[in-house]
């Protein structure tokens, strides 16, 4: 019998370690794959309620429609749902206006879409209940010492240049204050230059200004029949481009010191032909959803979309509420669709389309929770409307960037649930104890002043809170975009 040598030992021996070691390398992706799927699968369930809550889950199915990919410039594949078209291109009604009778009427203002909605299935299901101890929700402010430290220094600092135009500017009309009283789903635009040009964070001298405004109104170039809204667009460009070249100031920063005020949603479309607008200056809008672009938290701000409304602010008691959860307005959305689908036979949740057989006010007045529920857009002016009217907000818009929330406590005053949750809503709602509601209605009683536009300012209201949003934002500065072309390329 022939014995192998010591090198051919070695060599089979070095070959059987090899396969033994490959082997068992192959079942590493295997089991990396297997810890990530659990992982994913544990996150999902601790992120919503719907599989927090097992009595129910097996039974909720959530019918959506089809999901499928649009081809976007910004990212290679959003995913979204179906777009709705229009044959005049027009566009919807987000909300209903308030008639003279205090019904619920059909709106003159409507809302703009870029045809890509929301996806209902929410990336992380999340529901905030206000007012829970252990989280400190009981303040309505975030740090309220700082906060008026702060509102004290602002109030005697900060300075605001307004490019100058003349009355007999071809577009004064769009370009000067309102002389009259602003009305309307979108008034917080026209309220906030109007009510800026008479304060004293005015400054002639440019030199001493923390920030430059550029005055231009997209609500009043959208109805101006030489402008429309095909025309916004290439408006803003030319503005940009005349005060690039007639002023020092744009240059400086590329914009970043300068801001516009815009409620309409189509004032984030109105920027794509002037992306200095968009990627630098600070832009106060409405339409304040991270979800698309075109809006950058923390650089931006969101604007409060409020109804003006006179007068003495209603007062009804806690128990004159008998109604659980109120909400009313067009059908226009994937996340109402749901609402409507799960709730509008409910005898606890009253969901209504149309016209309203009763006074919207009283429907407010006499609901626990009125409902926010996204439609084209994060906003409307329900928020508002229910803040007015004593009625804690639930907000159902995922990706909604809150007005003041760098100084607000949403979670004190107000109910997130997430669109994902609608199923769960009453129980939601249910959850949350006599006590807690209780300190949620009163704190909503306690930021009303923050949600009201004045003819003339009063200390806090809408128009002090969005200066103290800018005044946060003034030292920002950015390089101008043509530098960050310039660099990119080198």
């Amino acid at each position: 019998m022939v014995r192998p040598s010591s090198s051919v030992l070695n060599y089979i021996s070095h070959s059987y370690l090899v396969s033994e070691s490959w082997r068992s390398f192959i079942f590493i992706p295997t089991t990396l794959a297997l810890i990530t799927s659990c992982f994913i699968l544990f996150y999902i369930s601790t992120t919503s309620n719907i599989f927090l809550n097992t009595t129910t889950s097996s039974t909720i199915i959530i019918h959506h429609p089809t999901l499928f990919l649009l081809s976007n410039s910004s990212s290679p594949f959003v995913v979204g749902y179906p777009t709705v078209t229009h044959h005049d291109q027009s566009n919807l009604n987000d909300s209903f206006e308030q008639t003279s009778d205090g019904t619920l009427g059909a709106a003159t203002e409507v809302s703009y879409s870029d045809g890509v909605e929301e996806i209902l299935q929410s990336e992380k299901a999340t529901t905030d209940i206000g007012s829970k101890g252990q989280y400190g929700y009981n303040e309505v402010f975030h740090d309220e010492d700082l906060f008026l430290e702060d509102y004290k220094e602002m109030n005697g600092s900060f300075k605001i240049y307004v490019y100058p135009h003349k009355s007999n500017d071809p577009y004064a009309n769009a370009l000067l204050p309102v002389d009259f009283e602003p009305g309307g789903n979108y008034a917080s635009e026209s309220y906030f230059k109007k009510v800026l040009m008479k304060s004293h964070f005015i400054t002639k001298d440019p030199s001493e200004a923390d920030l430059f405004f550029l005055p231009f109104s997209i609500a009043r170039l959208r109805h101006d029949p030489r402008i429309g809204v095909g025309g916004i667009q290439d408006f803003i460009k030319t503005y940009i481009f005349n005060i690039s070249h007639n002023y020092p100031y744009w240059n400086r920063t590329g914009g970043a010191d300068h801001f516009y005020v815009a409620c309409h949603s189509i004032g984030r479309s109105a920027m794509e032909k002037a992306e200095e607008v968009k990627f630098n200056a600070i832009q106060v809008v409405c339409s304040s959803s991270y979800f698309l672009s075109g809006y950058i938290a923390h650089k931006d701000a969101s604007l409060p979309q409020i109804w003006p409304r006179q007068g003495d602010l209603p007062s009804v008691d806690i128990s004159e509420r008998k109604k659980l959860a109120f909400f009313a307005g067009s059908i226009n959305s994937p996340v109402r669709e749901k609402l409507l689908e799960v709730w509008r036979n409910d005898s606890e949740i009253a969901v209504h389309y149309g016209r309203l057989p009763t006074p919207y006010s009283d429907e407010l007045l006499g609901s626990k929770y009125c409902l926010h529920v996204k439609g084209f857009e994060v906003n409307t002016a329900r928020i508002g409307d229910s803040i007015y009217y004593g009625c804690v907000p639930v907000i159902i818009a995922n990706h909604y960037d809150l007005p003041f929330a760098d100084v607000l406590n949403w979670k004190s005053f107000s109910i997130v649930v997430a669109t994902l949750d609608i199923p769960l809503l009453k129980e939601i709602l249910h959850e949350v104890s006599f006590e807690e509601y209780e300190t949620l209605q009163k704190n909503v009683l306690k930021v009303r002043k923050h949600f009201r536009w004045n003819n003339f300012t009063v200390d806090y209201d809408a128009f002090n809170m969005v200066m103290y949003e800018l005044w946060l934002r003034r030292s920002s500065t950015r390089a101008p975009l043509s530098q960050l072309v310039g660099i990119s390329s080198c």
